[in-house]
């Protein structure tokens, strides 16, 4: 895969659980992801393989458009990035993304309590298996180190 010199990130979210997920200028990504984030079901979030949430802000901006009020960070994403080919990012992917890596392991599975970012509470809109490519990712944290929204995304391979 070629590096997307346009990709960035867009926005750093944060929460002590639940959505939406509050912006942030910057953090320190651990092995656990963002220190403080927390998830109310540990059997499907968190995790050292779903350290971090990533989600396009392409993908928002488009869900937007079909009427959807879905905003950054309002999905439970805890990176939300633009400029990368959202459907290309795919489970074993590898990014850099400001002085962190990290490897795709999974598609978000989504549940109702994103349910209020869709109109009529579709949250199935954001799932993989009805809706290809429109997913959020789950990744697990190779390197960690600091980042702050505009720091360079680019796919490792």
């Amino acid at each position: 895969m070629e590096n997307d010199k346009a990709a960035h990130i867009f926005q750093i979210n944060f929460s002590d659980g639940g959505v939406p997920k509050r912006p942030l200028r910057a953090a320190e990504i651990t092995r656990e992801g963002v220190p403080g984030d927390r998830q109310a079901d540990l059997r499907y979030h968190g995790g050292p393989d779903r350290a971090l949430v990533l989600f396009s802000l392409e993908k928002i901006v488009a869900l937007q458009r079909e009427g959807n009020p879905i905003y950054p960070g309002s999905i439970g994403e805890n990176i939300t990035v633009s400029g990368l080919d959202w459907p290309k990012i795919v489970p074993g992917t590898r990014l850099q993304i400001g002085a962190v890596q990290i490897e795709i392991t999974d598609y978000a599975s989504p549940c109702s309590k994103i349910g209020g970012s869709f109109l009529g509470d579709r949250f199935v809109r954001a799932s993989q298996k009805q809706y290809p490519g429109w997913s959020r990712l789950c990744a697990r944290v190779l390197v960690a180190g600091s980042v702050q929204v505009g720091d360079r995304v680019a796919v490792l391979g």
